[in-house]
């Protein structure tokens, strides 16, 4: 079986049995998947509230939604103009979100990811964290280290279903950093940039959300 992603295991949690059935035996197939934060059809709405989060830049917000409003005068097909405007109205919400409540106050170094390093096994099956930055700080507990994941899906995630993503954060951060940092729960944090809606895993821990990972994993070896 090929890497199961996040969007995978909350898909497959979606769905009936009857096509949990097809869905398994889909992953089973090698070939690309979409992309674990949403996919290219927010891909612009993404990258420009990515380097917003890194440079505090309001600015590139607006010079995002400008380009995209250039598009949408030229575009003929009404699904493309609805895809931009799907993306300006996220960043024009994205503009009111207090970049404080998910960013350690603290200088940030931001860390380069590897590939190898974010698939590993959890239940016997190979799944995949891949947030959108993950990051060292000076903290409480001296050299602390913590992580982003921008999201989106038309209809938005739940609360459970971002736990999910932040729980991959700190599972990925303890195995290949816990040696080197302390993994701060408080800052594994993944946010759903549909509704500006954020889980950090520290809520988890605290038991005010679910943690769905492994029963999730287990439902599906069972089909």
């Amino acid at each position: 079986m090929r890497k199961i992603t996040v969007k995978n295991l909350i898909d497959f949690k979606r769905k009936s049995d009857k096509s949990r059935i097809t869905f398994v035996n889909n992953l089973k197939k090698e070939k690309n998947p979409e992309s674990e934060s949403g996919g290219d059809y927010w891909i612009t709405s993404l990258s420009a509230i990515s380097n917003t989060f890194k440079t505090e830049n309001l600015e590139l917000l607006d010079e995002k939604i400008e380009k995209l409003q250039g598009k949408i005068s030229i575009a003929k097909d009404k699904r493309v103009k609805d895809q931009f405007q799907r993306n300006i109205d996220i960043l024009e919400n994205f503009k009111e979100f207090d970049l404080k409540e998910i960013k350690p106050n603290s200088k940030l170094n931001y860390i380069k990811q590897h590939k190898f390093d974010m698939i590993f096994d959890i239940k016997g099956l190979p799944i995949e964290s891949r947030p959108r930055f993950i990051f060292s700080y000076s903290g409480t507990n001296d050299k602390e280290i913590g992580g982003i994941w921008f999201v989106a899906k038309l209809k938005g995630y739940s609360k459970t279903e971002l736990g999910m993503f932040s729980e991959m954060i700190f599972r990925y951060l303890e195995k290949v950093y816990s040696s080197q940092y302390f993994v701060n729960p408080e800052n594994c944090v993944a946010v759903d940039v549909t509704d500006g809606k954020g889980v950090k895993y520290k809520e988890i821990i605290d038991k005010k959300i679910p943690s769905i990972i492994e029963s999730t994993i287990e439902e599906l070896k069972k089909v």
